[in-house]
């Protein structure tokens, strides 16, 4: 058995490769039973959790394990700790144990480049994004990948950790202008793309800013009471989801709507593996407000880690 670390699955994955290796996955028969999320903790202000994923394909199976300790860098440890064993399909013998943690940053942030390869304005050419976290130069690095953007306005609370993000990308990408921005009107109507990967639990601009024909993803969040988007965003768009079992257990950007009455389960438009199918520009017209929400799957975890290892299979 295989055991893969964070550099070899860095050396392995590019996001070409990666989405060509997503489309395929969503597109196939799967398995994939809802995740299952355990509170380790049942008090307000506690959120610690353990959490389960399972999948199979054709070709593997898996299941990734995870803990959540979100005041973690209180104590000098990182907040997510995650493996994935992989198994074979024929079979059922152990392949690989592969380090989760980096897994999920690079599923991530193609999970959410492929959706705006079907949903996002061919023409996009601005993207704005919020957070500075580990996932921030992953999601830049794969919607870059997708439409050839010009201009980045990265947005976050933390200065320090923004510029070094903002310088980082600028080496990489001579081409792409990247600038640090505020959260405010003129910002997010310029947007083609807005992309949010935070920790907010409220809304982080208005949706009355936004520009008919702008894209909007949104994969910071996992809490029912909390939200990166108003419920003015929401009842704006087309929305599409990951996992609609797994969007409507987690995720307040839609339960809130729901709850309020504005939105209902009917109105989501489809899930990833419906897009994948299809595989073509699902924009209805130009001027939709089109959004995608992402809390996480298990396929993506297993099409992401299998591919690392028929990679290094040679």
């Amino acid at each position: 058995m295989h055991i893969i670390d964070k550099t070899q699955i860095d050396n392995a994955l590019n996001f070409e490769t990666l989405l060509s290796a997503m489309q395929t996955g969503f597109a196939h028969d799967f398995g994939m039973p809802k995740r299952n999320v355990y509170p380790l903790d049942e008090s307000n202000d506690n959120h610690d959790a353990f959490a389960v994923l399972p999948a199979w394909n054709e070709q593997v199976i898996g299941v990734k394990a995870f803990t959540y300790f979100p005041n973690n860098a209180q104590s000098g440890y990182e907040s997510l700790y995650s493996k994935i064993m992989l198994f074979s399909r024929q079979h059922g013998e152990p392949l690989a144990l592969v380090d989760g943690t980096r897994i999920t940053l690079w599923r991530t942030a193609a999970v959410s480049a492929l959706a705006s390869r079907y949903l996002s304005r061919e023409d996009s050419g601005h993207l704005v994004f919020y957070g500075s976290g580990n996932l921030a130069e992953y999601m830049i690095r794969a919607h870059l990948t997708v439409r050839s953007i010009k201009r980045v306005t990265l947005i976050a609370r933390n200065l320090q950790k923004v510029t070094a993000l903002q310088a980082r990308l600028q080496n990489i990408f001579e081409d792409v202008e990247f600038v640090i921005g505020q959260s405010n009107e003129a910002t997010i109507y310029s947007a083609d793309i807005i992309s949010c990967a935070t920790g907010a639990s409220a809304p982080l601009f208005d949706g009355n800013w936004l520009r008919e024909g702008t894209h909007v993803d949104l994969i910071g969040n996992h809490n029912c009471d909390a939200r990166e988007c108003d419920s003015l965003t929401i009842s704006r768009s087309k929305v599409y989801v990951d996992s609609l079992a797994n969007v409507l257990a987690e995720a307040g950007e839609l339960l809130i709507p729901i709850k309020e009455g504005v939105f209902s389960e009917q109105e989501v438009c489809a899930e990833l593996a419906q897009l994948a199918q299809e595989n073509n520009y699902a924009r209805v017209n130009e001027m939709d407000i089109t959004l995608f929400k992402s809390v996480g799957t298990a396929l993506s975890d297993l099409i992401a880690a299998n591919h690392v290892y028929q990679s290094l299979q040679g």
